[in-house]
């Protein structure tokens, strides 16, 4: 093919391209305008920034190691949101429609319900009390709450509660680190097990 009949062929895609060059311009200098503007500049790194992060996980136990704990009962609930409800309605006490109530419906954070399901346990009631004393002072942490129920709260419910928690991660089967109260009243993991499964 010569030049001729080349030049001939292209004619009709470069008159196309000559015609588009003026809105591309204008395309362009209009973007370059926009991003000249204050105002361009901030809705740019607006929507770079991240989405605002939720306020930390603060369950407000008194007890660094239990809150630190909770915390992360939430993240498993998150992953494994069966395996979790199953915890609690097997060893809590709890029904599994109300769980899934008060983490679907109410918002609840699954430490919270892990938490009032379990202290109902240590003091002789259901999850309900807990979890309607946390209700009635929703800007409180749990310390505050069990303080306010009608069975004042003593080192052994603490106990209960704490030893509850590391049963919990053991059935889950997920990696716990005892502070050293636990770990002298519970042991390894080896040391559970076995008196998991001694008889009484």
């Amino acid at each position: 093919m010569n030049r001729n009949a080349r030049r001939a062929q292209a004619g009709p895609r470069v008159a196309w391209l000559r015609g588009c060059l003026p809105a591309l311009l204008a395309l362009l200098a209009c973007v370059s305008a926009v991003s000249a503007f204050p105002g361009g500049a901030v809705a740019q790194e607006a929507a770079a920034a991240p989405a605002a992060t939720a306020p930390a996980y603060d369950p407000g136990t008194g007890d660094a190691w239990l809150d630190r704990q909770l915390a992360d009962v939430n993240r498993y609930a998150e992953r494994y949101p069966d395996a979790f409800i199953d915890e609690l309605v097997r060893y809590g006490g709890a029904r599994r429609g109300y769980v899934q109530a008060l983490m679907q419906e109410h918002g609840w954070a699954a430490g919270d319900i892990w938490f009032a399901c379990f202290w109902g346990q240590a003091i002789g009631a259901s999850c309900r009390e807990p979890v309607q004393a946390r209700t009635r002072l929703p800007g409180e942490g749990w310390r505050a709450v069990v303080e306010s129920l009608a069975v004042a709260p003593e080192n052994l419910h603490w106990r209960a509660v704490r030893h509850a928690l590391v049963a919990s991660y053991d059935h889950w089967d997920r990696p716990v680190r005892l502070d050293a109260l636990l770990q002298r009243q519970l042991g390894d993991r080896a040391r559970r097990d076995a008196a998991a499964r001694a008889p009484d």
